[in-house]
C-alpha cells in the first residue's frame, strides 16, 4: 500500500521527501514502513530533495517571477531541508533575480500610467514585496523604471520615509 502511495503521487507530480511521508501519515502507514519505502525510493533516485530544489527555483522563478526569499519560503514548506533549500536558492544569480525585477516591473509599469507618481510606486513597490524581493531592490528598480518615463526623480516618495 505505501509503495503505491508514493509511486501515485510521484506520478502525479514530483514530491519531496516530507510531502510523501505526509500522504504516507494521512493514509495511516505504519512509521517503519514508511521510512523502509522512502528510502528505498530514494536509492533509486526517485526522490531527491535536492534536485527538486534546483527545479523548484527555477520553474517558480522563471514562471512567477519570484525572488530568493518567496522561493526559500516555499521550499521550506514543503518539507526541503533549510540547508538544501538555502544552497538552491543561492544558486539563483543576484543579476538574474534584478532582471526579473525589472521584466516584471516593465510588463506592469504602463498599466499604471493613468496614477499619481506615489500611486504608481506603491502599486509596484507592493507587486515585488507580494513575489519576495528585498525593498532596497524593489525601491531602486522601480525608481530607475518610472524615472526612465521621465518623471522626475526627486518628486517620487522615498516608501520608506512615508
Amino acid at each position: 500500500m505505501a509503495r503505491e502511495i508514493v509511486q501515485r503521487r510521484l506520478a502525479g507530480a514530483p514530491q519531496t521527501r516530507a510531502q510523501l511521508d505526509q500522504a504516507m501519515v494521512r493514509k495511516g502507514v505504519p512509521d517503519d514502513v514508511r521510512e523502509r519505502v522512502l528510502d528505498r525510493f530514494a536509492e533509486l533516485n526517485l526522490i531527491d530533495d535536492a534536485a527538486f530544489a534546483e527545479a523548484w527555483v527555477e520553474s517558480r522563478h522563471v514562471g512567477r517571477g519570484l525572488a530568493r526569499r518567496a522561493l526559500g519560503h516555499e521550499l521550506r514548506q514543503r518539507g526541503v531541508d533549510p540547508t538544501i533549500a538555502d544552497e538552491a536558492v543561492e544558486a539563483l544569480p543576484a543579476e538574474k533575480e534584478e532582471e526579473t525585477a525589472r521584466q516584471l516591473v516593465a510588463r506592469r509599469l504602463a498599466g499604471t500610467r493613468r496614477l499619481e507618481p506615489a500611486a504608481r510606486m506603491r502599486r509596484l513597490l507592493g507587486m515585488l514585496a507580494r513575489k519576495g524581493y528585498a525593498p532596497g531592490l524593489a525601491y531602486r528598480v522601480v525608481r530607475e523604471a518610472l524615472e526612465a518615463e521621465g518623471l522626475d526623480g526627486e518628486a517620487l516618495p522615498d516608501p520608506h520615509l512615508e
